[in-house]
């Protein structure tokens, strides 16, 4: 098991080191000049020549890259090309947010999945089954930020009522800070949940068709025991997969639902630096991102070994 993970392990560096080299190349190729930006637009030849030599933007593509990959391998992201302040400190405030609300709406997506998923393949071609195939085409095809903007503009126009633009600290009021993520929390988790149902009810459809499942139900065992215990863990090793794609939509859509709520995650301060052209914020944000979209892409191999001992060999 050890060398499996250390394989793994293995694998997941040049991942890195590829996404790394992606991150810091893409924010470049945004139309619009970060320095002229800074000064306003009314600022030409020696001023830009200046200030692009005092935030290193002078120098080659290549060197810039090698330089800020060293930083990074210390633990250092730079610092904003706006603030002065170093990325790193800033991330710090910010990533507990994001994360709680990645965090409740996979929490969501799951419990509100799996359930569904089960009884809709232990009754197949029911109404059940066709109510819940249906929810999850709905989940699938309506974007979850156009959910989201018509749940904070309509209850405005109709009821006076919106999401409050105050963010609210756990320790001043616990019940208050919880309130304010499960709305978006729940919005993100329904695409999530739709691909997740779909997918247990397919495969848990796959696995009871399979002959030591009939043995299991002629030895006059009870359905939960069939389902639950001799079916569920076979069917889930393809969710598994699924759920760990689910976890970068998830932490990509933060990007869109933190502004629209107001909350001050990592992903609205990657929206306002792309505004500014903050290089170092972008790739500083963008590089913690793939890093736990890969962290998860390693949990879900681990997860793989313990459910199918097979894969590990």
């Amino acid at each position: 098991m050890y060398r499996y993970v250390l394989r793994r392990l293995l694998v997941a560096i040049p991942s890195l080191l590829i996404a790394s080299l992606i991150v810091f190349t893409l924010p470049r190729l945004l139309p619009g000049d970060v320095v002229q930006l800074m000064l306003e637009e009314k600022a030409y030849g020696k001023d830009l020549d200046d200030l692009r030599e005092k935030l290193g933007l002078n120098r080659p593509i290549a060197i810039q890259y090698v330089g800020w990959l060293g930083k990074v391998a210390w633990g250092d992201l730079g610092e904003s090309l706006w603030t002065g302040r170093p990325v790193r400190e800033e991330l710090a405030r910010r990533v507990p947010v994001s994360l709680e609300l990645g965090l409740l709406a996979l929490c969501f997506s799951v419990a509100i999945a799996l359930p569904i998923g089960i009884v809709a393949a232990i009754r197949q071609d029911t109404l059940t089954d066709y109510a819940a195939r249906s929810a999850a085409i709905l989940g699938l095809s309506v974007p979850g930020y156009w959910v989201a903007t018509l749940v904070v503009v309509f209850p405005a126009i109709w009821w006076g009522w919106s999401p409050t633009g105050e963010f609210t600290a756990f320790r001043a009021n616990p019940w208050a800070h919880l309130a304010q993520f499960v709305l978006p929390a729940v919005i993100l988790g329904i695409a999530s949940a739709a691909a997740l149902m779909r997918m247990t009810r397919t495969m848990l459809l796959e696995v009871l068709r399979q002959d030591y499942i009939r043995t299991a139900w002629s030895k006059g065992l009870r359905e939960a025991a069939v389902v639950l215990k001799h079916s569920l863990k076979n069917a889930v090793i393809p969710v598994v997969t699924i759920l760990g794609i689910q976890v970068a939509q998830i932490f990509g859509g933060t990007v869109i639902f933190e502004t629209i709520f107001g909350l001050p995650g990592m992903g609205r301060f990657l929206f306002d630096a792309i505004t500014q052209r903050d290089y170092p914020v972008i790739q500083g944000v963008n590089l913690l991102i793939v890093s736990i979209v890969v962290a998860m892409n390693l949990v879900v191999d681990v997860l793989y070994a313990i459910l199918d001992p097979r894969i590990r060999y």
